[in-house]
């Protein structure tokens, strides 16, 4: 059973990607582990001053997490044309310790219309070497109107998340075959 570490981009608990998320839990449970992060508002701002020898517990605590896991799996909104911003701080707090480099990631942007969030949180993810592949990635717009009560309901959307989640598996064979 493969661990895989969930991140949901939204700071809201029953948020449209943190239901994603239970989704994909649900549906990939004979083969992934999923382990939700509780809240990405949880990680402090950003201060390269804080990141030396001793970095906030919450940090430390967030770097094991994915440094333990197989995989990572991102489901976010898209905030004001761009990245949420506590979740861009997450990520902040990974340039210097390395432990997405050469992770298996997938990257869901879930929200109303993502191109121009999922763009920008692709270009972080790539600067801190996090690999995610043109098949482990996806943008699903009016998430809204396709998951009700933890359930998608829409069959295209199933297929590209089904499809996401396929090859997220895929790459962490391959990394476990090198």
């Amino acid at each position: 059973m493969k661990k895989v570490f969930a991140i949901s981009g939204s700071t809201r608990v029953s948020s449209s990607n943190a239901e994603l998320i239970d989704y994909i839990k649900e549906m990939s449970k004979d083969f992934f582990e999923i382990e939700k992060f509780p809240n990405v508002n949880s990680i402090p701002h950003f201060n390269p001053d804080d990141d030396y020898e001793t970095p906030p517990k919450a940090v430390i605590d967030f770097r094991n997490k994915i440094r333990d896991a197989d995989a990572v799996l991102i489901c976010t909104p898209e905030y004001a044309m761009g990245v949420p911003g506590s979740l861009k701080n997450a990520f902040d707090w990974l340039v210097s310790s390395c432990d997405i480099s050469k992770k298996p990631t997938a990257l869901i942007t879930a929200s109303s219309l993502g191109q121009k969030g999922h763009a920008s949180l692709m270009e972080t993810l790539k600067i801190i070497e996090a690999e995610v592949t043109d098949q482990t990635q996806a943008i699903i717009s009016f998430i809204k109107t396709k998951i009700v009560n933890r359930q998608v309901t829409d069959d295209e959307t199933k297929e590209k998340i089904h499809s996401v989640i396929h090859n997220l598996n895929q790459l962490i064979l391959a990394k476990d075959q090198s």
